[in-house]
């Protein structure tokens, strides 16, 4: 009996990652983005667009929102904004795409950006 649980212990385990993220933490984290940046069902581009269902979503594809061209020649070579190509975006925006116009020096703290990223996976 011991050995099984043991087993499915392991095998639950597997799944979560090393680093947890916190989707709440994220959300405080946003407030440093809300100056430009919405998210949610109602929300409307600001001087940045709308985040709501990035995770996944190909780059500069926001309809109604006016993209910098270091963005739209990003996406039309294919940039999806996947959790990496986030963070590396994040973390750096102006060394992972040169000339955006994200007014932003990034998130350095790595907790934070993981956290930022869980709740950006939250609004689908």
């Amino acid at each position: 009996m011991r050995r099984g649980s043991l087993a499915i212990t392991v095998v639950l385990l597997a799944g979560i990652p090393a680093w947890a993220q916190d989707a709440s933490k994220g959300e405080a984290v946003f407030k440093r983005c809300r100056a430009c940046h919405a998210i949610g069902p109602a929300a409307k581009n600001k001087a940045g667009p709308v985040l709501t269902g990035i995770v996944g979503k190909k780059a500069a594809s926001v309809p109604g929102f006016n993209y910098s061209d270091a963005m739209t020649e990003a996406a039309a070579g294919g940039l999806v904004w996947t959790e990496a190509k986030l963070a590396q975006f994040l973390d750096a925006p102006d060394a992972f795409l040169p000339n955006n116009v994200m007014a932003s020096p990034g998130i350095k703290n790595p907790a934070d950006l993981k956290d930022l990223i869980a709740f950006l996976k939250l609004h689908k």
